[in-house]
């Protein structure tokens, strides 16, 4: 059998070694384009900020040994022709027209089957000056050279990041920590990863990347870019203008279907390739994968897109067995995903409590901050997590969070993907999820069960929360809103607050509201409570409620929550 794979940078080599091991007589060639093949795409902002050394690392087996074409030849039985451009596919012949990128030479190249893996394009705004030099995107190795090159030899003072975005985050990241290029983020939307962080902690992303000197200029959009001497200096937006020496565009993506709808074959309005549970296309001997098709997103059941290399191995193995005669599925997506900026990581899975809303779901949110290992265990590290609910059915539809330990969220976020996957998890199945407990490793009711459990409070009337971001609102507002502020911690920590705010802060721990200075409240005005975490706010207010307070807000999260926001009082 005759295969002939489109693409080699993820999905198109893992495809073609999978299906080389379960048939080996099989007749596999691999084209690209491109001179350098299966390579770690992700990796490459680590290498600019010099956490990998070496650029071939990111082109490497585990066990140290190069992937190229001569080994794909060696070690694989397979075939790589790079600089190679797949121009055309005839269905009715069973060939595709390549052209060589360097002689230009043309040929046709027979398949019995085709695997079309020609991924995605980086999103390039049309605007004035993107043509000049110094202008990059970060998705090929060259141009993770140039860049590194440039700030090795000190050429770049100042960077613009357009787009707030995976990349465009740890892009920033990597030239402020390991460069100290000054960075600005400019992001078209209101907030730091959008689509994918739910307001809430995009302020908490938002204030880690300004502790470190990032400027983030969010609801921002770019008019052009300015140069002298063919060398981009400077960005222009429709608010301010920036000095640069270093643009790099990290905009998002578009799949390349293109090859696929000149064929004939079915293409989303949105330009990814259709496909379906095995991965093939509408004709049967075509199979498409990675960051050029769309995919079913397992909690809306809409078709969707989400190009991330974890993505295109999964399926690359997939079509890599039904190429050898399998029936191997890929289901969908719930959205799982990482990342890592200076002090904090965020994590998260399925929908945020805005996307939810826009697919219409009848949705709430609720925010915890709790130690991700037991409280009396002397390492531990305050984790955020915010859980998004429909409130009539219980059903979870996604779950975020932060943390400086990136290990420890990921393992909470990976254990809710895995149910979210597989099923349609209620709030009852989340408060009982059981996952690993020892102290130094997690509490006995772990976070990701807490969550949970305050969300079914909140459904359930016990609970009236506003995020922290809400509760300063009110605070500065408090002489218009006549709103009456608790802070439930104990007197040493409400102190300060209260003798800078006389009156209006209220310091009243949950232990002296229930000793008997509930007079001290007033029945005829809204009260907001917080106290460090939440936990001591909640049984202020289940007191109140008792004793016939009904206007009651909660600030989940509490004083920790507004910290990581950077929205002290």
């Amino acid at each position: 059998m005759k295969i002939l794979v489109i693409g080699g940078v993820a999905l198109g080599p893992k495809a073609a070694c999978r299906c080389k091991r379960l048939m080996p007589d099989a007749d596999i060639t691999l084209v690209d384009e491109n001179v350098f093949i299966s390579y770690g795409g992700c990796g490459l902002p680590y290498y600019i900020s010099g956490e990998i050394q070496n650029l071939d690392d990111l082109r490497s087996t585990p066990y140290h040994t190069l992937r190229d074409p001569r080994f794909f030849a060696e070690m694989k039985g397979l075939k790589v022709r790079t600089q190679t451009r797949a121009m055309k596919i005839d269905r009715a012949a069973k060939t595709v027209l390549v052209r060589d990128v360097v002689t230009g030479a043309e040929e046709h190249l027979p398949y019995d089957k085709l695997v079309i893996a020609t991924g995605a394009t980086p999103r390039m705004p049309p605007v004035p000056g993107n043509d000049l030099q110094g202008v990059h995107s970060v998705t090929r190795l060259e141009a993770a050279g140039v860049i590194r090159k440039a700030c090795q030899e000190g050429k770049v003072e100042k960077a613009v990041i357009v787009g707030a975005g995976f990349i465009g985050l740890e892009v920033a990241v990597a030239l402020a920590d390991m460069w100290g290029v000054e960075c600005s983020v400019v992001e078209m939307m209101d907030q730091a990863l959008p689509g994918v962080l739910s307001g809430t902690l995009g302020l908490m992303a938002a204030q880690d990347l300004d502790s470190h000197d990032v400027h983030l200029y969010a609801s921002e959009k770019v008019l052009r870019l300015e140069g002298e001497d063919g060398r981009v200096t400077r960005v222009v937006t429709d608010k301010r203008e920036l000095d640069a020496q270093l643009v790099i565009f990290a905009a998002g993506f578009l799949p390349n279907g293109q090859l696929a709808r000149d064929a004939g074959l079915d293409v989303a309005p949105f330009g990814a390739i259709v496909v379906d549970e095995e991965m093939r296309t509408s004709d049967p001997d075509i199979y498409a994968g990675g960051d050029c098709v769309a995919i079913p997103n397992l909690v809306t059941g809409k078709t969707g897109y989400l190009p991330l290399g974890s993505m295109a191995n999964r399926q690359g193995r997939v079509i890599g067995t039904n190429l050898a005669g399998g029936h191997a599925t890929f289901p969908g997506y719930v959205g799982t995903w990482a990342v890592k900026l200076f002090d904090m990581s965020f994590c998260g899975v399925g929908l945020t409590v805005e996307r939810a809303r826009r697919e219409g779901y009848d949705a709430v949110s609720v925010c915890v901050e709790q130690l991700d290992r037991a409280h009396f265990y002397p390492e531990k590290n305050m984790m955020s997590l915010e859980l998004v609910v429909e409130k009539g059915t219980r059903r979870v539809l996604g779950m975020q969070g932060a943390c400086t330990a990136g290990d420890a969220l990921k393992a909470r976020v990976d254990a809710v993907a895995a149910a979210l996957q597989y099923a349609k998890p209620t709030l009852d199945d989340i408060s009982n999820l059981e996952v690993c407990y020892a102290p130094p490793f997690a509490s006995a009711m772990d976070v990701v069960n807490a969550v949970a459990n305050v969300a079914d409070n909140v459904l359930a009337g016990r609970m009236h929360p506003v995020t922290g971001a809400e509760f300063m609102e009110l605070w500065q507002n408090r002489r218009e809103n006549r709103v009456f502020f608790i802070d439930a911690r104990p007197t040493a920590g409400s102190r300060t607050l209260e003798e800078r705010f006389p009156g209006e802060w209220h310091g009243i721990s949950l232990e002296d509201l229930a000793a008997g200075r509930l007079p001290d409240v007033p029945k005829d005005a809204p009260v907001a409570l917080i106290c460090n975490t939440g936990l001591r706010a909640y049984d202020s207010e289940l007191i109140l409620h008792r004793h016939g307070f009904t206007n009651v807000r909660n600030s989940m999260g509490g004083m920790q929550a507004v910290m990581k926001m950077g929205l002290k009082p």
